[in-house]
């Protein structure tokens, strides 16, 4: 049974952040007029600020904002992958390359577990060489087509912990048999860092920084 490196992706693997990103690149592929909407997005990410809505909330609502409630399944692929590729341009640190490549020299199963959502997660993962994914789903229509909902949990924070749990028993792997490796920009995966065998703090944010030096991670650069 190989050992594991499980990677968060925003702002860890990539330099910045890729939900909102991706909703603007679908509106204008698909249908540039939506980002007149981009006065309520601002207004939905005010409502977050001060704990009115939750992050999945948030997400759904700026989903239906600039993606529109339902969209054919026939059109978002060509837009996923379009966006995957201009990630793979712009948005990937250096150092994630090379944590990527020593983790699969030494044998780990990759897996990417993130709060993005598995729509696009899944196309960049692949792209990078990942095996599995643990992300945010969204609901599909019986046909196929997208719906502006997310099934199930928002892949974030202790979310995240529990996702990761449902994965390992639905892939029959025993904890007690493999090693963790985690990287992580954000005090919020706390739960798994705690988890995790091999826990690496990356580019941290000032809490994530304290949180590392206090518990001894691992803090690592993947800037340059």
């Amino acid at each position: 049974m190989s050992d594991l490196a499980i990677y968060d992706m925003d702002r860890t693997i990539t330099r910045f952040a890729t939900y909102t990103p991706f909703l603007i690149h679908a509106a204008r592929t698909r249908a540039p007029w939506r980002l007149l909407f981009a006065p309520a997005v601002m207004a939905s990410m005010a409502a977050y600020g001060v704990r009115a809505i939750d992050r999945a909330r948030l997400k759904e609502i700026n989903h239906r904002l600039l993606l529109g409630h339902m969209l054919e399944h026939t059109a978002i692929e060509p837009i996923v992958q379009s966006f995957a590729d201009e990630t793979l341009r712009t948005n990937i640190r250096p150092g994630a390359h090379r944590a990527i490549a020593r983790d699969r020299s030494e044998g780990r199963r990759l897996v990417l577990a993130t709060a993005s959502y598995a729509l696009y997660a899944e196309a960049i993962a692949q792209r990078l060489g990942f095996d599995d994914v643990v992300a945010t789903r969204s609901h599909r229509g019986p046909d196929g087509h997208l719906l502006a909902r997310i099934d199930g949990e928002n892949c974030y924070g202790p979310a995240k912990m529990r996702m990761l749990s449902t994965w390992l028993g639905a892939e029959a792997i025993d904890r007690s048999k493999v090693l963790v490796r985690f990287y992580s920009d954000h005090a919020s995966d706390a739960p798994v860092f705690e988890w995790a065998d091999e826990p690496v703090a990356v580019s941290p944010h000032a809490r994530l920084r304290r949180l590392a030096t206090a518990r001894g991670w691992r803090i690592e650069d993947w800037s340059r």
